[in-house]
């Protein structure tokens, strides 16, 4: 099919569908009963980059930047950037052990229900069969359709399937490599390498203020309308149930296509009968059209609709890194939790080798943050939040990028979920037999009956009493965990 006769496609199918391409039509559209249930699912950031293995997933651009330390690294390992391109790396990625079975496997032990590979990141290069794109991991590289795999295995396993492309930016990613003699300025890889689109705006140093400003330089039309259809095609051919998209599409020049590309979406989920999102950042949709993301951050309070904090176990990059850096497992639990509270979703990622392999760090995460929510995901999934989400002094930053260190959660920090007629107050850091919290004590006036407390690791408790200052729960002995505890209280 013909881009002209994909545009085509997608106008009829917006001319005979409940849902038109304005923000009228598609304000209120629901957030996924499926989704807002579930609560946690995985991220993964697998592509071309993790054979270099240095700095980050941003390496075909960073690579490309004399500003970067990629750039000198890549001339000593690999050559200069006109005779080894980050095209060259692609043979490379042969993902010789990739098993999409094993990865769900470990996805349904961490106790996650969906699943969101990077179908194609900044680099242009798709891990999904296309007619749009010749750079695909079926053609090349691990000469497989990576995606289908995942996609089939997750529908085996009872997991949900979802997508994120992140080819919007692709329109300046290597734009770096115009301002030297590299292989971006080669023609036979204009296809790849895309427009690498250059202007002092989005050079190295003013990149991120202009692409934060929503009124600055947009793509031009052909490359917008390109982008519409491989983005429909992907959604045609592997119909996810979540599409995400990273932080440029705020850009005044997105907004008409957006709102085509998301009435086309959702028109397609009623005929194919399932619940459908859109993950975004900043001000890309108005309210109440689409899920809103924040990136390696969350929000100080409860939000009245359903949002997404998506991060990683890797502090250093999103993609694999030789020296990366990884978080505990404690560390996601804590925030799963403070991010539930708040009326929120967890994507977590994580960054596969080349061959295809989980690192170890990222599987021992994983692992213990599922023998965790075998114990204590009664209070996590299917909640809703309680009338204030906790309570003590540590609280999340509200913003992006604000997750790096742990937070000192001390035994006086709770988190409190509701379901079913049962509250569930997460102690953030056990730290003795007394449990003390303040937000249950007695009001004596409109307040409500408490009966049985349970701990859901099986504690047990001596007694639980509420009296004007607080609630009183004793243990028979100290937690032997610095993992958060559950206590169960009956609403009478």
């Amino acid at each position: 099919m013909t881009h002209r006769e994909y545009l085509a496609k997608i106008d009829d199918c917006i001319a005979n569908g409940k849902y038109k391409d304005t923000w009228q039509s598609l304000a209120n559209h629901k957030t996924p009963e499926w989704y807002y249930r579930d609560k946690f699912g995985i991220f993964i950031h697998w592509g071309v980059y993790s054979v270099p293995a240095f700095g980050s997933e941003w390496y075909s651009r960073a690579m490309y930047d004399r500003s970067c330390g990629e750039f000198y690294y890549h001339r000593k390992t690999y050559g200069d950037q006109k005779s080894f391109g980050y095209k060259d790396f692609i043979p490379m990625f042969k993902a010789e052990k990739f098993d999409a079975d094993r990865w769900t496997e470990l996805f349904k032990k961490s106790g996650a229900k969906f699943v969101m590979p990077v179908c194609e990141h900044h680099d242009g290069f798709a891990m999904y069969e296309t007619e749009f794109n010749r750079w695909n991991a079926k053609q090349m590289g691990p000469l497989r359709d990576v995606i289908s795999e995942i996609k089939a295995s997750c529908e085996k396993n009872g997991l949900t399937f979802c997508a994120s492309t992140h080819r919007a930016e692709h329109y300046f990613f290597m734009n770096m490599g115009r301002t030297f003699d590299s292989d971006v300025n080669d023609e036979r890889f204009r296809d790849f390498y895309g427009p690498a689109y250059y202007c002092p705006e989005l050079d190295s140093g003013t990149v991120h203020a202009t692409t934060a400003d929503a009124f600055s330089i947009a793509p031009d039309k052909a490359w917008l309308e390109d982008w519409l259809v491989r983005t429909c095609e992907l959604i045609d051919k592997y119909r996810p149930k979540i599409l995400y998209f990273d932080w440029w599409i705020h850009n005044h020049g997105f907004k008409p296509y957006l709102k085509k590309l998301c009435a086309y979406y959702y028109n397609r989920a009623l005929e194919w009968n399932c619940e459908v999102t859109v993950n975004y950042k900043h001000e890309a949709f108005p309210p109440g059209v689409a899920t809103f993301d924040v990136e390696r951050g969350a929000l100080t309070g409860i939000s009245p609709v359903p949002w997404q904090t998506d991060t990683a176990i890797g502090k250093k990059s999103w993609g694999y890194r030789k020296d990366n850096e990884y978080k505990s497992a404690r560390q996601i639990i804590c925030d799963l939790t403070d991010i539930v509270s708040k009326n929120g979703m967890l994507l977590l990622n994580i960054g596969p080798k080349p061959d295809g392999t989980v690192t170890d760090e990222e599987t021992q995460v994983l692992l213990d943050i599922g023998k965790w929510l075998k114990i204590n995901g009664e209070g996590i999934y299917s909640s809703v939040p309680w009338r204030k989400f906790g309570e003590g002094e540590v609280n999340a930053e509200d913003g992006f990028f604000k997750d790096g260190e742990e937070k000192a959660y001390t035994e006086k920090d709770f988190r409190f979920t509701y379901k079913n007629g049962f509250l569930y107050a997460f102690q953030m850091r056990p730290g003795g037999r007394k449990i003390r919290i303040k937000s249950l004590a007695k009001t004596g006036c409109h307040d409500f009956l408490t009966g049985s407390v349970t701990a859901l690791d099986g504690s047990k408790i001596e007694s639980a009493v509420r009296n004007e200052n607080e609630m009183l729960i004793t243990l028979s002995k100290e937690p032997e965990t610095d993992l958060p505890l559950c206590f169960k209280i009956e609403i009478e």
